[in-house]
């Protein structure tokens, strides 16, 4: 089971999105899907070799490129109809073309509002989380990098660049970085552009805990300085949302028998960090 999972928020496009990103990647597959009152409210699928879990949760929350997905790809052909397709009805942000630091390059926003950056490296079709530090956390990259590889096990830093005197971000701070977290790649970089996004709860990270202590350590952990909210979820210190869920929720609410599963949903909903023993007594009424 993958450690840490981008996770999703669509307004009512979950299942044309799906299918979508799941025609287009290369590695990909849908592997679970629920619905409700007739209609997909939950997914999780693959887009090469990354699995992604998605919600159906309305329109509250709005994508932004502060957290994109940094795409390699392996052929020329390959970036062409993925820059295509991703681009059609969507919004671009740097043009497809070749720049200093690639051969070929191009970042997007695509018809549902998820970002993307493809880059051409010759190897397998690889997609990476990316977050862009704007605003009041410009500056905070390598300290979020830092915090972010201390609570996970299997971290490192696998490349670290900054800017220099007379480059276009500010002298010191984070140009480019990749480092992975449980053995998952994710990159970083900061920007002093008068952006007029930041970090959306529509893009956070669900963290599948194999016990309760996992969860308080993890809640504990990216509370201080952060926010907490409802059913497991919580802004860190940076911004960035997390979900922070036992796996015995999911078994849970996954049970065939309609009414156990609404005890058990009916029980999450009332909780900000998630307690098992809570779950399993609501299952077991």
């Amino acid at each position: 089971m993958q450690k840490i999972v981008p996770f999703l928020w669509f307004d009512d496009n979950l299942e044309e999105a799906v299918h979508f990103y799941t025609s287009i990647f290369k590695n990909a597959s849908i592997t679970d899907v629920r619905r409700m009152g007739g209609k997909v409210f939950t997914a999780t699928f693959q887009i090469g070799g990354r699995e992604f879990y998605a919600l159906n949760g309305g329109p509250l929350f709005t994508f932004t490129p502060a957290i994109s997905f940094f795409v390699n790809c392996e052929t020329q052909q390959d970036i062409d109809e993925l820059w295509k397709n991703l681009s059609d009805g969507g919004m671009v942000f740097m043009p497809l073309n070749k720049y200093p630091f690639s051969e070929k390059f191009g970042w997007v926003q695509d018809k549902f509002g998820v970002s993307w950056q493809l880059n051409l490296t010759g190897t397998q079709q690889k997609v990476s989380p990316f977050l862009l530090f704007v605003k009041d956390q410009h500056g905070k990259a390598e300290e979020a990098i830092k915090f972010y590889m201390s609570l996970f096990k299997n971290s490192e830093i696998l490349k670290m660049e900054r800017f220099g005197p007379g480059e276009t971000g500010a002298e010191g701070t984070i140009k480019h970085a990749v480092f992975s977290l449980e053995g998952q790649e994710f990159m970083a970089m900061d920007s002093n552009m008068d952006h007029n996004f930041t970090f959306s709860l529509a893009t956070s990270f669900f963290v599948n805990c194999n016990t309760q202590e996992e969860v308080d350590y993890f809640w504990e952990q990216f509370l201080v300085g952060g926010e907490e909210s409802k059913c497991g979820w919580l802004k860190d210190k940076y911004g960035v949302s997390w979900q922070i869920i036992p796996t015995t929720l999911g078994k849970l609410l996954g049970d065939p028998d309609p009414v156990k599963s609404q005890k058990v949903m009916q029980a999450m909903l009332k909780m900000s960090k998630i307690i098992v023993k809570d779950l399993e007594q609501a299952y077991n009424q």
